[in-house]
């Protein structure tokens, strides 16, 4: 039932969508003017730190590059565009605003682990990416979950350890997740049902490609920040007096 509504939608539904050919990606840069001016808005506020512009320039690739669209047609898609959001943006974010203080991570790695588990649930991620209003309560509630998960992980002060597990924990239940997706036995989102096979791709391949780069590649930004705690807390402990 829920395949053949997005069917005779017409997919019309997708924020970026519908879904493109090959032919037509490049093509496909989303200059939607309320975006613009959200992603305007958060350059200013952001502005003052290089890792702040540098988080507006990663949601740009998500939701302004030929991504978004292409996350349309492709789950494996829409996983990069997931993986930006929760491990480059937002620990970019967490970079440019702070916490004033350290604070417990492990609530907030709980939180930020359900909602993305509940976002990639068949009926929530086939409902979201098919209702506009509730595909932004998606994008929404993914950042903000990891941008406060990030802040607290790396927040001044925060024991290495501590953070260090913290961010292996989280890319652990992703790669998790990303298993569990690369073995399932059959596609489990409607909405990816036929736009894979004009990509030379089978809705199951799709999947298990995203799956995949949940598991492997997505360690990447995870590995990154942990070298950046590691180094911050090794120049803590330099700087201490013998």
């Amino acid at each position: 039932m829920i395949a053949d509504t997005f069917i005779a939608g017409g997919l019309a539904g997708l924020y970026c969508g519908p879904a493109p050919d090959p032919a037509a990606i490049w093509w496909r840069w989303n200059l939607d003017p309320l975006l613009l001016v959200a992603l305007v808005a958060l350059a200013l506020a952001l502005g003052r730190s290089r890792t702040g512009l540098a988080a507006v320039a990663v949601l740009a690739v998500a939701f302004v590059s030929p991504l978004c669209a292409l996350s349309a047609a492709l789950f494996s898609a829409r996983v990069v565009h997931h993986v930006l959001l929760v491990a480059v943006a937002a620990p970019l974010i967490a970079l440019a605003l702070p916490a004033r203080s350290p604070r417990a991570a492990s609530p907030l790695f709980l939180i930020s682990t359900a909602v993305l588990w509940a976002w990639h649930l068949p009926q929530a991620y086939d409902s979201a990416m098919a209702n506009m209003g509730l595909y932004w309560v998606m994008q929404a509630t993914l950042l903000g979950a990891a941008a406060a998960f990030w802040r607290a992980v790396l927040a001044p002060g925060q024991p290495t350890g501590q953070a260090g597990l913290a961010i292996l924990g989280a890319y652990m239940q992703m790669g998790l997740l990303g298993a569990l997706l690369t073995f399932a036995p059959e596609p489990l989102y409607a909405i990816h049902q036929w736009a894979p096979l004009e990509w030379e791709l089978t809705p199951l391949s799709d999947q298990q490609l995203g799956g995949i780069i949940m598991w492997v590649p997505a360690g990447i930004p995870y590995a990154a920040f942990g070298a950046l705690v590691a180094l911050k807390g090794w120049r803590r402990l330099k700087a201490q007096p013998t």
